[in-house]
């Protein structure tokens, strides 16, 4: 197969700890200039929430390719 057989699991893998990475980085450390239009701090209750949800798929997929 291109690419591999677990390619999927990787990505998965890849993407949801970027995501909880991301947006726990972002509630710890917001920006320090703050441009136009922008919010001074990231909404604590959504970061929160996608913060798991990418923290849960990455759970998955090592789970998925650990099997």
């Amino acid at each position: 197969m291109f690419l591999g057989e677990d390619l999927l699991e990787w990505l998965v893998l890849a993407f949801g700890g970027a995501m909880a990475v991301g947006s726990l980085g972002a509630v710890v450390r917001p920006r320090a200039e703050q441009r136009d239009g922008d919010l001074r701090r990231a909404p604590i209750g959504r970061s929160l929430v996608m913060a798991s949800a990418g923290f849960l798929a990455a759970v998955w997929a090592l789970a998925s390719l650990a099997s």
